[in-house]
């Protein structure tokens, strides 16, 4: 998560959409999965 958003801002400066979204993408995985884990280890 932390590279993807550190490179975030150049692909933005680079108008690189098709790897902006790559990166969203990718994001939204790592996020639901830190999440899923989060939870099933605050589960009994």
């Amino acid at each position: 998560m932390r590279t993807a958003r550190s490179v975030f801002p150049a692909v933005e400066r680079a108008h690189d959409q098709p790897a902006a979204d790559l990166l969203t993408q990718r994001m939204q995985v790592h996020e639901s999965n830190a999440w899923m884990l989060l939870r099933s280890m605050l589960q009994p």
